[in-house]
């Protein structure tokens, strides 16, 4: 099997690689077990109790191929943990992060290449270093290009990111954005998002929406027209809010003008790629119905508590035509 003749292709995958412990400094990341024999994880001062990290599928790459036997998945590409961005911390101990991920990433591909593909961390906190990185890690290491969070010092329309979308166009490489939860290195966000999980329920929806609005209102798309942005859960709240963001692009007057026709925003929102773990068929019916199909992609936040789950009746089946889509979002369509 390889990623050309594989029919179930999940791109919603995130690894945590033992080659990065320690690898932001002070930052972490670092697990143990506390005196009364409960696990834990660290990264910077933020930390999960009674989460398992050594023998899962999430760092065992033997446990992760099983796990995708069992879920009928025949190709998986991995993308950084979103608790290990590390978007907020110091630039150098991000650097060091994202190349220890990125060695370790490229290594586990190379070792498993008919089964799992990789994306790159990037320090994004220092957009000349990400370029740098995203550079090193594709044409050195050959990852398929980079999976980041949504929330950073700067803003995503912040020119000086241009040299990073310009980079990504040149090497034809996707640029993949997952949100993280508020607080682990950066801001603490609402409070409110702290109960119910709503930080990785509510919290991730707001960000993966207000990074589409920014791509768009920013003007990032309108200057990066060969960028390929891939966005995680659905885009968020993005099809539900279309027709608001879509009415306020053209009466607003701080929008831009080329979003002052009718269709304008709708025609951006098509540009994007995305993923179908929604959790609902009827979310993910007006996401088709929104941009059409031929941009979604199958993920499942692998071994997440939030992944597809035997006896479910509530997902949506797998469209055969996912797979040739993620092929060529990820540049491996082999198709004359």
């Amino acid at each position: 099997m390889s990623i050309a003749t594989a029919r179930i292709i999940d791109i919603h995958a995130h690894v945590r690689l033992a080659a990065t412990n320690g690898a932001a400094g002070p930052h972490g990341p670092e697990f143990g077990t506390d005196e009364k024999g409960v696990v834990w994880y660290r990264v910077g001062n933020y930390r999960i109790n009674g989460v398992k990290h050594l023998n899962s599928p999430m760092t065992d790459v033997n446990l992760r191929l099983k796990r995708m036997e069992e879920s009928h998945i025949d190709f998986q590409v991995l993308s950084p943990s979103p608790l290990t961005y590390f978007h907020f911390i110091d630039a150098p101990s991000a650097i060091s992060f994202c190349r220890a991920h990125n060695d370790a990433c490229a290594e586990l591909v190379r070792e498993h290449p008919g089964k799992i593909g990789g994306l790159a961390s990037l320090p994004m906190q220092s957009p000349e270093a990400a370029a740098e990185e995203l550079h090193r890690a594709v044409a050195e290491l050959g990852l398929w290009g980079a999976a980041v969070g949504s929330d950073f010092p700067l803003a995503l329309d912040d020119p000086r990111f241009d040299r990073l979308y310009e980079t990504c166009v040149k090497l034809n490489v996707p640029l993949c954005i997952h949100p993280a939860p508020a607080g682990i290195d950066g801001p603490p966000g609402d409070p409110n998002l702290k109960r119910f999980d709503l930080d990785v329920i509510a919290g991730f929806a707001a960000q993966e929406t207000i990074a589409l609005a920014t791509l768009i209102f920013g003007g990032v798309m309108e200057r990066h027209p060969k960028l390929d942005v891939w966005i995680s859960h659905g885009g968020g709240t993005i099809m539900f809010l279309t027709g608001r963001l879509a009415q306020s692009a053209m009466l607003r007057p701080w929008a831009p003008g080329f979003l002052k026709h009718d269709g304008a925003f709708e025609e951006f929102l098509t540009r994007f790629w995305y993923d179908a773990h929604l959790n609902d068929p009827r979310a993910l019916d007006l996401m088709i119905a929104r941009v059409g199909n031929s941009k979604i992609t199958y993920g499942t936040n692998f071994a997440g508590w939030d992944a597809p789950q035997p006896g479910q009746g509530h997902h949506h089946p797998v469209d055969p035509a996912w797979a040739g889509n993620a092929r060529r979002l990820l540049r491996q369509d082999t198709t004359p």
